[in-house]
């Protein structure tokens, strides 16, 4: 009897699995029982190569009228427009020559409407979606060809040596090993061989000046005496407590009750009526400049926060907060600044690390005519020259990182991009105003008369708000 039902229940189990088998095949679309046939490729990705600079010249420009002046004066004739068929492809009155200017009335549609154009002047042929509102001639800096565009992305264009003679192509291919060049001739997509340069795009304007904002909430109006302001700034600033654990200093040393949201508060106030001075300030700076970036939490999510900073200043000339370690926020990090400068020195340069992203501003900025040099330090050894010499300077950047790490550290993180920004604003202003450096001799950074002979952290605190909003006041008059 019981090995009859035993059986059957074997049997029914069988029939069950089956079933779910079934039904889990038609909801997913395939089956998760059978093996795979093949197992998982592990494809590693090709690491982004920024190269050098590429030439670039400026088309020549050449005047119409002088040069139908000298036809006139060599053929004896004037040059005649261009004589149009009823049925030719017309050519649009706004359009001109880009090489000497000529009108529409001297055009030749070349190829039938298809957009490619010739000037009877001064025999230009260029197309209607390139070169006619191309301003510059790109070319490679090994074999002083032109490069020729390959790809649109979001913020640049993808230019590419296609030239087989070019010895950057040359010295990339004898430089294969054998195993490389097999592999090279069935995925050559997985080998970076040719010249390749990004023109950007991005609508940012390099040396940019914001508008300085005034604070929403008037400081003067608030509940609280300045002094007060002054301590909370202090313990939340300068000694890295968070609000909670300042709002319970204030009630347990001063008998003040206040709660941490209006700490907060606070903090966004006086860091938006900073901002503008910090930021707008006439530094005296070095010629020594580094620059890193680190992770700050905003909203659950990891931000990056770029520092650049003069060396021997000991000064923070750049600090954006941005949700994405890309180009554009290196740009934005570096045009901070360039802005703080008097003049942009011709031999100026920055240290990084080797994140590409800094050759990558570095190429945006040399297409708006501003120069400067970028040195990076790769990895924990000196593994390359460029490492070994300016390895001090990006061991400088990283102590600022950790110190701004123990003031950041208490807060856990910010609920939105405005409190973050507001946090590290008021870390940068006691950073460059406020903090003494024992590099310095005890000195801070930026010595300002007012605050000298102040006697204590509160008073300066309260000063250096009194001098931002006098600045304030002063560019808004």
């Amino acid at each position: 009897m019981f090995p009859q039902i035993i059986t059957y229940l074997l049997t029914l189990i069988n029939y069950q699995e089956q079933v779910i088998r079934t039904l889990l095949t038609l909801l997913i679309g395939k089956s998760m029982f059978e093996e795979p046939k093949e197992t998982p490729v592990n494809k590693p990705y090709r690491k982004l190569q920024v190269d050098d600079l590429p030439i670039i010249e400026q088309p020549e420009k050449l005047d119409y009228r002088a040069l139908l002046k000298e036809f006139q004066e060599a053929k004896g004739k004037p040059l005649k427009p261009v004589q149009r068929r009823k049925n030719s492809t017309p050519v649009p009155m706004s359009m001109n020559c880009p090489k000497c200017g000529a009108p529409s009335d001297y055009l030749y549609a070349n190829n039938g409407g298809k957009g490619q154009y010739q000037c009877k002047v001064c025999e230009c042929l260029f197309n209607a979606k390139s070169r006619y509102h191309k301003e510059l001639i790109l070319k490679c800096p090994h074999c002083s060809k032109s490069l020729e565009k390959i790809k649109e992305r979001k913020d640049f264009n993808v230019f590419k040596c296609k030239n087989n003679e070019c010895s950057y192509y040359k010295s990339k291919i004898n430089g294969l090993s054998r195993k490389e060049k097999k592999q090279f001739k069935k995925d050559p997509q997985a080998f970076k061989v040719r010249y390749i340069y990004r023109e950007f795009h991005i609508d940012f304007q390099p040396l940019s000046k914001d508008s300085p904002k005034k604070p929403k909430v008037d400081l003067s109006k608030i509940y609280v005496s300045s002094h007060t302001l002054g301590l909370i700034l202090t313990y939340h600033v300068n000694y890295g407590l968070s609000a909670r654990k300042t709002a319970a200093l204030m009630k347990d040393v001063h008998g003040i009750a206040i709660s941490h949201q209006t700490i907060l508060n606070y903090e966004k106030s006086v860091a938006v009526t900073l901002k503008p001075y910090v930021d707008y300030y006439p530094y005296e700076l070095s010629d020594q400049f580094c620059g890193d970036e680190t992770y700050i939490r905003v909203n659950g999510r990891w931000h990056y926060l770029f520092f650049f900073f003069d060396a021997v200043k000991k000064i923070i000339l750049s600090y954006p907060v941005s949700p994405n370690r890309d180009t554009v926020s290196a740009i934005q990090a570096i045009d901070e600044v360039l802005v703080k400068m008097k003049e942009i020195p011709e031999n100026l340069t920055f240290v990084v690390d080797g994140n590409p992203i800094y050759l990558l501003a570095q190429h945006f900025f040399a297409q708006h005519d501003i120069s400067f040099d970028i040195k990076q330090v790769i990895g924990l050894t000196n593994e390359d020259p460029v490492s070994e010499e300016f390895r001090p300077l990006k061991q400088i950047i990283e102590r600022l990182n950790r110190t701004f790490k123990g003031n950041y550290r208490s807060t856990h993180g910010f609920g939105s991009e405005q409190g973050s920004v507001a946090f590290v604003t008021l870390f940068v202003a006691y950073f460059n105003f406020l903090r003494p450096h024992s590099s310095l001799e005890g000195k801070v950074p930026v010595v300002i008369p007012e605050l000298e002979h102040i006697a204590n952290m509160p008073a300066r605190w309260t000063k250096l708000i009194d001098l931002s909003q006098q600045w304030i006041l002063e560019q808004t008059a």
